[in-house]
């Protein structure tokens, strides 16, 4: 393999002004995401908060009526809505709502930012199918599998030259994105992900498992990287980002023994993040 080009190396301190640089999460956010380890959330003041948000009011309502939750009566208030489907979740609509902000949708040859989100919600349906089966807590690993590729987009929005230059860097060794991130930029989206959680305050759990999600082989058993690293697998081979550039990452035996899941088990959890996936995808990155 040739030698990449070394010109375009990021300091790191230059990817951290970028980060410090970005605008703050709104209030109902912060807030959300910082008490996503707080079993004592207030039912009444969240449903105040959410209400003052249209268009999260709306994906709170959609996300109720969803097959996630397979209701027989239509839920049709606020405070119905969260009470069945808990904050947790209010906070995946209100996370995804506000990135899809704070990121738009702008086109770099070679990367599909459509294929980008669509990957990310599909990472974090499968999280939380994942989750479910091995009975620990479904809400962090849908937040976490939201959240784990966050620190690509900081990395294309902010530094779209040297960012083309990794894409065709890609396309030329047919290598792995974050290899060719390494390789061009000197930094890849992992720690950029870990700079940016801390910044706006995520929780430990939710910034532990971006650091880890790769390379999840010192993670404790059924740990939220373990989780997340197998759900980025199992999307990628269902490809349904699909981006026909998709490759399926290194699988970490590490994590595969610490899910200990059967085939049997990982058959149905492939048909489940299917079938779930198109509908949750619809309401988390629409806009109306």
């Amino acid at each position: 393999m040739p030698n990449p080009p070394a010109s375009h190396s990021l300091a790191f301190d230059q990817v951290m002004q970028q980060i410090h640089d970005l605008p703050t999460l709104p209030v109902i956010v912060q807030d959300l995401l910082k008490s996503i380890d707080s079993d004592d959330a207030d039912i009444h003041l969240i449903t105040r908060k959410v209400s003052q948000d249209q268009a999260l009011s709306a994906k709170v309502l959609r996300f109720a009526n969803s097959s996630f939750y397979g209701v027989q009566s239509r839920v049709t208030t606020i405070q119905q809505a969260i009470t069945l489907i808990g904050v947790d979740a209010v906070k995946h609509m209100a996370s995804a709502s506000t990135l899809t902000r704070l990121f738009p949708s702008e086109h770099l040859a070679g990367l599909d930012f459509t294929a980008l989100w669509r990957h990310s919600v599909a990472t974090a349906v499968c999280a939380r199918v994942l989750a479910r089966h091995l009975h620990v807590n479904q809400d962090y690993a849908f937040t976490a599998g939201l959240m784990h590729d966050i620190g690509r987009l900081v990395l294309v929005i902010y530094f779209r030259d040297q960012y083309q230059k990794v894409l065709a860097y890609r396309e030329e060794q047919d290598s792995h994105l974050i290899e060719a991130e390494r390789d061009i930029m000197g930094i890849d989206y992992v720690m950029t992900g870990v700079a940016l959680a801390t910044h706006w305050n995520f929780s430990d759990s939710i910034r532990n498992a971006i650091a880890g999600h790769y390379r999840p082989e010192n993670q404790k058993v059924h740990s939220l990287a373990s989780i997340v690293h197998i759900a980025n697998a199992i999307v990628r081979a269902l490809d349904l980002s699909r981006d026909e550039n998709d490759l399926v990452p290194p699988l970490s035996q590490a994590a595969w023994d610490d899910l200990a899941l059967s085939e049997e088990t990982y058959l149905r959890v492939f048909h489940e993040t299917e079938v779930m996936f198109e509908e949750i995808s619809r309401i988390l990155l629409t806009d109306d």
